[in-house]
Protein backbone atom coordinates (compact mmCIF):
# COMPACT_ATOMS: atom_id res chain seq x y z
CA UNK A 1 0.00 0.00 0.00
CA UNK A 2 1.53 3.89 -0.96
CA UNK A 3 2.66 5.73 1.76
CA UNK A 4 0.20 8.99 2.23
CA UNK A 5 2.16 12.20 1.34
CA UNK A 6 1.26 14.86 3.56
CA UNK A 7 1.53 18.36 2.90
CA UNK A 8 2.61 21.21 4.62
CA UNK A 9 -0.59 22.63 4.88
CA UNK A 10 -1.81 19.20 7.03
CA UNK A 11 1.87 19.07 8.75
CA UNK A 12 0.74 22.25 9.97
CA UNK A 13 -2.66 21.55 11.04
CA UNK A 14 -1.55 18.42 12.90
CA UNK A 15 1.08 20.21 14.83
CA UNK A 16 -1.17 23.06 15.64
CA UNK A 17 -3.35 20.65 16.62
CA UNK A 18 -1.63 18.61 19.27
CA UNK A 19 0.18 22.21 20.30
CA UNK A 20 -2.97 23.17 21.67
CA UNK A 21 -3.44 25.89 19.33
CA UNK A 22 -6.41 25.16 16.84
CA UNK A 23 -8.37 25.34 19.85
CA UNK A 24 -7.90 26.11 23.61
CA UNK A 25 -8.70 22.91 25.61
CA UNK A 26 -10.25 22.31 29.00
CA UNK A 27 -7.34 20.55 31.00
CA UNK A 28 -5.67 21.51 34.30
CA UNK A 29 -2.56 23.01 33.72
CA UNK A 30 -0.22 20.17 35.30
CA UNK A 31 -1.64 17.89 32.39
CA UNK A 32 -1.09 20.19 29.35
CA UNK A 33 2.64 20.81 30.58
CA UNK A 34 2.81 17.29 30.33
CA UNK A 35 1.66 17.05 27.14
CA UNK A 36 3.24 19.79 25.57
CA UNK A 37 6.53 17.53 27.26
CA UNK A 38 7.46 20.89 29.26
CA UNK A 39 7.01 24.61 27.88
CA UNK A 40 10.11 26.55 26.68
CA UNK A 41 11.01 28.96 29.79
CA UNK A 42 14.21 30.57 29.18
CA UNK A 43 12.14 34.09 29.74
CA UNK A 44 10.44 33.41 32.31
CA UNK A 45 7.04 34.94 31.77
CA UNK A 46 6.67 32.76 28.71
CA UNK A 47 5.27 29.47 30.53
CA UNK A 48 2.33 31.82 31.34
CA UNK A 49 1.75 33.41 27.91
CA UNK A 50 2.32 29.99 26.22
CA UNK A 51 -0.66 28.20 28.45
CA UNK A 52 -3.32 31.30 28.17
CA UNK A 53 -3.14 30.71 24.00
CA UNK A 54 -3.68 27.04 25.00
CA UNK A 55 -6.46 26.95 27.78
CA UNK A 56 -10.16 27.99 28.76
CA UNK A 57 -10.25 29.64 32.21
CA UNK A 58 -6.88 29.72 32.79
CA UNK A 59 -4.92 32.38 35.34
CA UNK A 60 -1.12 32.66 35.84
CA UNK A 61 -2.11 32.49 39.46
CA UNK A 62 -2.57 28.46 39.24
CA UNK A 63 0.43 27.80 37.29
CA UNK A 64 2.72 29.88 40.06
CA UNK A 65 1.48 28.41 42.69
CA UNK A 66 2.40 25.10 41.53
CA UNK A 67 6.19 26.07 40.48
CA UNK A 68 6.63 27.66 44.08
CA UNK A 69 4.93 24.47 45.83
CA UNK A 70 7.49 21.98 43.55
CA UNK A 71 4.57 20.87 41.42
CA UNK A 72 6.18 22.00 38.45
CA UNK A 73 10.06 22.78 38.12
CA UNK A 74 12.46 25.00 35.92
CA UNK A 75 15.50 22.93 34.76
CA UNK A 76 17.49 22.23 32.12
CA UNK A 77 16.59 19.68 29.37
CA UNK A 78 15.97 19.81 25.95
CA UNK A 79 18.98 21.69 23.61
CA UNK A 80 20.29 22.43 27.03
CA UNK A 81 17.85 25.06 27.59
CA UNK A 82 15.29 25.73 30.57
CA UNK A 83 11.88 23.87 30.43
CA UNK A 84 9.19 23.82 32.87
CA UNK A 85 8.42 20.42 33.55
CA UNK A 86 6.83 18.56 35.68
CA UNK A 87 8.94 16.60 38.66
CA UNK A 88 7.89 13.40 36.75
CA UNK A 89 9.66 14.58 33.40
CA UNK A 90 12.66 16.43 35.16
CA UNK A 91 14.02 13.22 37.00
CA UNK A 92 12.80 10.87 33.65
CA UNK A 93 14.28 13.31 30.75
CA UNK A 94 17.18 14.65 32.18
CA UNK A 95 19.24 11.49 32.01
CA UNK A 96 17.95 10.81 28.52
CA UNK A 97 19.13 14.63 27.54
CA UNK A 98 22.53 14.21 29.72
CA UNK A 99 24.78 13.91 26.34
CA UNK A 100 23.35 17.25 25.11
CA UNK A 101 24.22 18.97 28.34
CA UNK A 102 27.98 17.21 28.46
CA UNK A 103 28.16 18.28 25.04
CA UNK A 104 27.02 22.18 25.42
CA UNK A 105 29.66 21.97 27.65
CA UNK A 106 32.59 20.39 26.16
CA UNK A 107 32.30 22.06 23.00
CA UNK A 108 31.68 25.70 24.59
CA UNK A 109 33.71 27.74 23.51
CA UNK A 110 33.66 29.89 26.90
CA UNK A 111 34.38 26.43 29.06
CA UNK A 112 35.55 23.81 27.19
CA UNK A 113 39.65 24.75 27.42
CA UNK A 114 38.85 25.34 31.30
CA UNK A 115 37.41 21.72 32.28
CA UNK A 116 40.12 19.92 30.11
CA UNK A 117 42.28 17.72 32.89
CA UNK A 118 39.44 19.05 35.48
CA UNK A 119 38.30 16.22 37.71
CA UNK A 120 34.97 16.97 37.16
CA UNK A 121 33.73 14.23 39.42
CA UNK A 122 34.78 16.08 42.28
CA UNK A 123 33.33 19.43 41.34
CA UNK A 124 30.24 18.02 40.64
CA UNK A 125 30.33 15.97 44.30
CA UNK A 126 31.37 19.67 45.65
CA UNK A 127 28.82 21.24 44.02
CA UNK A 128 26.25 19.22 45.16
CA UNK A 129 27.16 19.52 49.23
CA UNK A 130 27.49 23.46 48.57
CA UNK A 131 24.18 23.15 46.94
CA UNK A 132 22.31 20.89 49.72
CA UNK A 133 23.83 23.26 52.29
CA UNK A 134 21.53 25.87 50.84
CA UNK A 135 20.34 26.90 47.22
CA UNK A 136 22.77 29.56 45.54
CA UNK A 137 23.32 31.31 42.37
CA UNK A 138 25.72 30.50 39.41
CA UNK A 139 27.92 33.51 40.96
CA UNK A 140 27.78 32.00 44.49
CA UNK A 141 28.15 28.60 43.47
CA UNK A 142 31.05 29.35 41.37
CA UNK A 143 32.98 32.07 43.43
CA UNK A 144 32.84 28.89 46.48
CA UNK A 145 33.90 25.88 44.06
CA UNK A 146 36.90 28.33 42.99
CA UNK A 147 37.90 28.65 46.76
CA UNK A 148 39.16 24.58 45.78
CA UNK A 149 40.25 25.03 42.22
CA UNK A 150 41.44 28.64 42.46
CA UNK A 151 43.32 28.09 38.69
CA UNK A 152 39.85 27.89 37.10
CA UNK A 153 37.45 30.21 35.91
CA UNK A 154 34.20 29.96 38.40
CA UNK A 155 31.97 30.84 36.19
CA UNK A 156 32.91 27.29 34.34
CA UNK A 157 33.36 25.32 37.39
CA UNK A 158 29.26 26.41 38.33
CA UNK A 159 28.50 25.49 34.99
CA UNK A 160 30.19 22.55 34.73
CA UNK A 161 27.72 21.58 37.89
CA UNK A 162 24.35 23.16 36.14
CA UNK A 163 25.36 20.58 32.67
CA UNK A 164 26.75 17.58 34.56
CA UNK A 165 24.33 17.56 37.51
CA UNK A 166 20.83 17.86 37.44
CA UNK A 167 19.88 21.11 39.04
CA UNK A 168 16.21 22.78 39.08
CA UNK A 169 15.91 26.87 39.46
CA UNK A 170 13.73 27.59 42.17
CA UNK A 171 11.34 30.07 42.77
CA UNK A 172 10.94 33.26 43.02
CA UNK A 173 12.02 33.07 40.20
CA UNK A 174 9.50 31.47 37.43
CA UNK A 175 6.29 32.57 39.39
CA UNK A 176 4.09 35.36 37.81
CA UNK A 177 5.58 38.70 38.61
CA UNK A 178 8.21 37.02 40.47
CA UNK A 179 11.39 39.08 40.10
CA UNK A 180 15.03 37.66 41.17
CA UNK A 181 18.34 36.01 40.03
CA UNK A 182 18.91 32.69 39.07
CA UNK A 183 19.29 30.35 42.25
CA UNK A 184 19.87 26.42 41.58
CA UNK A 185 19.50 23.73 43.46
CA UNK A 186 19.93 19.65 43.53
CA UNK A 187 16.73 18.18 41.71
CA UNK A 188 16.95 15.23 44.43
CA UNK A 189 16.79 17.47 46.83
CA UNK A 190 14.23 19.99 46.10
CA UNK A 191 11.78 17.26 44.58
CA UNK A 192 12.50 14.30 47.14
CA UNK A 193 13.75 11.83 44.82
CA UNK A 194 16.61 10.55 42.80
CA UNK A 195 16.38 10.83 38.59
CA UNK A 196 14.91 7.67 37.11
CA UNK A 197 17.34 4.78 36.88
CA UNK A 198 15.53 3.15 33.89
CA UNK A 199 14.58 6.06 32.13
CA UNK A 200 12.95 5.34 28.13
CA UNK A 201 14.03 6.73 25.12
CA UNK A 202 11.54 5.33 23.63
CA UNK A 203 8.59 6.19 25.59
CA UNK A 204 10.14 9.97 24.84
CA UNK A 205 9.94 9.79 21.12
CA UNK A 206 5.86 8.39 21.65
CA UNK A 207 5.41 11.54 23.32
CA UNK A 208 7.56 14.05 20.70
CA UNK A 209 5.43 12.45 18.19
CA UNK A 210 2.45 13.09 20.14
CA UNK A 211 3.12 16.42 20.97
CA UNK A 212 5.07 17.66 17.65
CA UNK A 213 3.98 15.00 14.91
CA UNK A 214 4.40 13.55 12.62
CA UNK A 215 8.18 14.02 12.24
CA UNK A 216 10.82 12.36 10.44
CA UNK A 217 14.12 11.40 12.68
CA UNK A 218 15.80 14.22 12.59
CA UNK A 219 13.18 16.71 13.51
CA UNK A 220 13.10 14.40 16.40
CA UNK A 221 16.78 15.12 17.28
CA UNK A 222 16.04 18.68 16.26
CA UNK A 223 13.55 19.17 19.29
CA UNK A 224 16.03 17.10 22.32
CA UNK A 225 19.60 17.69 20.80
CA UNK A 226 20.48 13.71 20.60
CA UNK A 227 21.85 12.31 18.09
CA UNK A 228 22.13 8.91 15.74
CA UNK A 229 17.86 7.95 17.08
CA UNK A 230 17.27 6.62 13.51
CA UNK A 231 17.98 3.22 14.78
CA UNK A 232 16.23 3.51 17.70
CA UNK A 233 12.93 4.98 15.73
CA UNK A 234 13.08 2.17 13.21
CA UNK A 235 12.84 -0.61 15.50
CA UNK A 236 9.77 0.83 16.63
CA UNK A 237 5.80 0.12 16.15
CA UNK A 238 4.99 3.90 14.03
CA UNK A 239 2.92 5.15 11.37
CA UNK A 240 4.58 5.96 8.76
CA UNK A 241 3.68 8.97 6.00
CA UNK A 242 5.70 10.83 3.54
CA UNK A 243 5.93 14.68 3.62
CA UNK A 244 6.14 17.06 0.28
CA UNK A 245 9.95 16.35 -0.68
CA UNK A 246 9.22 12.19 -0.04
CA UNK A 247 10.99 12.37 3.55
CA UNK A 248 9.62 9.77 5.71
CA UNK A 249 7.85 11.00 8.55
CA UNK A 250 6.68 9.02 11.68
CA UNK A 251 3.78 8.89 13.78
CA UNK A 252 2.21 7.34 17.11
CA UNK A 253 0.04 4.93 15.43
CA UNK A 254 -3.19 5.63 17.73
CA UNK A 255 -3.72 9.42 16.73
CA UNK A 256 -5.46 10.95 13.71
CA UNK A 257 -4.63 13.99 11.33
CA UNK A 258 -7.42 16.67 11.47
CA UNK A 259 -8.77 17.80 8.26
CA UNK A 260 -6.10 20.46 6.93
CA UNK A 261 -9.06 22.99 5.64
CA UNK A 262 -9.71 23.58 9.42
CA UNK A 263 -9.42 27.26 9.80
CA UNK A 264 -6.72 28.35 12.35
CA UNK A 265 -7.40 31.57 14.75
CA UNK A 266 -4.79 33.98 15.41
CA UNK A 267 -2.53 33.27 18.41
CA UNK A 268 -0.41 35.07 20.73
CA UNK A 269 2.66 33.37 21.47
CA UNK A 270 5.46 33.96 23.91
CA UNK A 271 8.81 34.91 22.23
CA UNK A 272 10.29 31.58 22.26
CA UNK A 273 7.72 28.63 21.91
CA UNK A 274 8.61 24.90 21.36
CA UNK A 275 5.89 25.34 18.35
CA UNK A 276 8.92 27.01 16.50
CA UNK A 277 12.01 25.01 17.77
CA UNK A 278 11.11 21.55 17.91
CA UNK A 279 11.56 20.24 13.74
CA UNK A 280 14.86 20.15 11.64
CA UNK A 281 12.80 21.35 9.05
CA UNK A 282 9.96 24.04 10.28
CA UNK A 283 8.38 25.19 7.08
CA UNK A 284 5.38 23.72 8.56
CA UNK A 285 4.84 26.79 11.28
CA UNK A 286 7.48 29.18 9.71
CA UNK A 287 6.64 30.34 6.27
CA UNK A 288 9.06 30.23 3.17
CA UNK A 289 11.78 27.89 4.72
CA UNK A 290 13.06 30.33 6.90
CA UNK A 291 14.76 29.50 10.13
CA UNK A 292 13.36 30.56 13.67
CA UNK A 293 17.32 32.00 14.29
CA UNK A 294 17.10 34.11 10.96
CA UNK A 295 13.59 35.03 11.74
CA UNK A 296 14.46 36.16 15.48
CA UNK A 297 17.51 38.19 14.05
CA UNK A 298 15.96 40.25 11.58
CA UNK A 299 13.24 40.69 13.50
CA UNK A 300 14.84 41.10 17.34
CA UNK A 301 16.27 44.22 17.08
CA UNK A 302 12.75 45.94 16.41
CA UNK A 303 11.73 44.09 19.61
CA UNK A 304 14.92 45.45 21.80
CA UNK A 305 14.90 48.80 20.70
CA UNK A 306 10.89 49.30 21.32
CA UNK A 307 11.30 47.06 24.56
CA UNK A 308 7.65 46.71 26.33
CA UNK A 309 6.34 45.28 29.15
CA UNK A 310 5.82 41.91 27.56
CA UNK A 311 6.47 40.98 23.68
CA UNK A 312 6.10 37.72 21.53
CA UNK A 313 5.41 36.26 18.10
CA UNK A 314 2.53 35.78 16.45
CA UNK A 315 0.74 33.19 14.29
CA UNK A 316 -1.81 34.02 11.54
CA UNK A 317 -2.93 31.45 9.51
CA UNK A 318 -1.36 28.93 11.29
CA UNK A 319 2.20 30.37 10.57
CA UNK A 320 4.28 32.71 12.44
CA UNK A 321 3.64 36.20 10.61
CA UNK A 322 4.05 38.75 13.14
CA UNK A 323 5.20 40.25 16.24
CA UNK A 324 4.14 41.79 19.32
CA UNK A 325 4.89 43.61 22.39
CA UNK A 326 3.19 45.61 25.58
CA UNK A 327 3.80 48.86 26.19
CA UNK A 328 2.77 50.37 29.35
CA UNK A 329 2.59 53.63 31.01
CA UNK A 330 1.30 53.74 34.66
CA UNK A 331 -2.19 51.55 34.64
CA UNK A 332 -2.58 52.12 30.53
CA UNK A 333 -1.69 48.81 28.56
CA UNK A 334 -1.46 48.93 24.96
CA UNK A 335 -0.30 46.01 22.56
CA UNK A 336 1.29 46.43 19.86
CA UNK A 337 0.46 44.27 16.61
CA UNK A 338 2.71 44.27 13.83
CA UNK A 339 1.73 41.21 11.24
CA UNK A 340 4.49 40.75 8.22
CA UNK A 341 1.34 39.65 5.93
CA UNK A 342 -1.85 41.35 5.22
CA UNK A 343 -4.21 40.71 7.59
CA UNK A 344 -8.22 39.71 6.73
CA UNK A 345 -11.09 41.72 8.17
CA UNK A 346 -12.16 38.27 9.97
CA UNK A 347 -8.01 37.64 11.45
CA UNK A 348 -7.98 41.90 11.87
CA UNK A 349 -11.26 41.11 14.53
CA UNK A 350 -9.40 38.18 16.16
CA UNK A 351 -6.30 39.75 16.89
CA UNK A 352 -8.01 42.92 18.61
CA UNK A 353 -10.35 39.95 20.41
CA UNK A 354 -7.65 37.67 21.27
CA UNK A 355 -5.26 41.09 22.03
CA UNK A 356 -8.04 42.45 24.57
CA UNK A 357 -8.30 39.24 26.04
CA UNK A 358 -3.98 38.71 26.57
CA UNK A 359 -4.20 42.22 28.26
CA UNK A 360 -6.76 41.06 30.98
CA UNK A 361 -5.03 38.17 31.68
CA UNK A 362 -1.53 39.74 31.58
CA UNK A 363 -2.54 42.92 33.38
CA UNK A 364 -5.45 42.66 35.18
CA UNK A 365 -4.43 45.73 37.04
CA UNK A 366 -4.75 47.84 34.69
CA UNK A 367 -7.33 50.62 34.15
CA UNK A 368 -7.61 51.15 30.34
CA UNK A 369 -6.67 48.60 27.77
CA UNK A 370 -5.87 49.57 23.51
CA UNK A 371 -4.37 46.89 20.76
CA UNK A 372 -3.14 48.59 17.89
CA UNK A 373 -2.42 46.51 14.82
CA UNK A 374 -0.06 48.11 12.78
CA UNK A 375 -1.31 47.64 8.92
Amino acid sequence: MATARLSVRALNRALLSRQFLLKRHDLPERDAVEHLIGLHAQIPAGPYVGLWSRLRGYRPERLSTMVAERELVRTALMRSTIHLVTPDDCLALRPLVQPVLDRDLYSNSSHSSVVKDLDLDAVIKLGLKLLDERPRTPSELGKALHERWPDRKPDTLAYAVRNLAALVQIPPRGTWGGAGRTVHASARTWLGRPLDPDPSIERMIRRYLAAFGPASVADVQAWCGLTKLAEIVGRMELRTYLDEDGRELFDVPELDLPDPAVPARPRYLPEFDNVFLSHARRERIIPDGVSFGEWSRRHGVLRAVRGGALRGNLLVGGLLQGIWRVDAEKKAYKLVVEPFTKVSKTDLGALESEGHGLLAFAFPQGESFDVQVVL
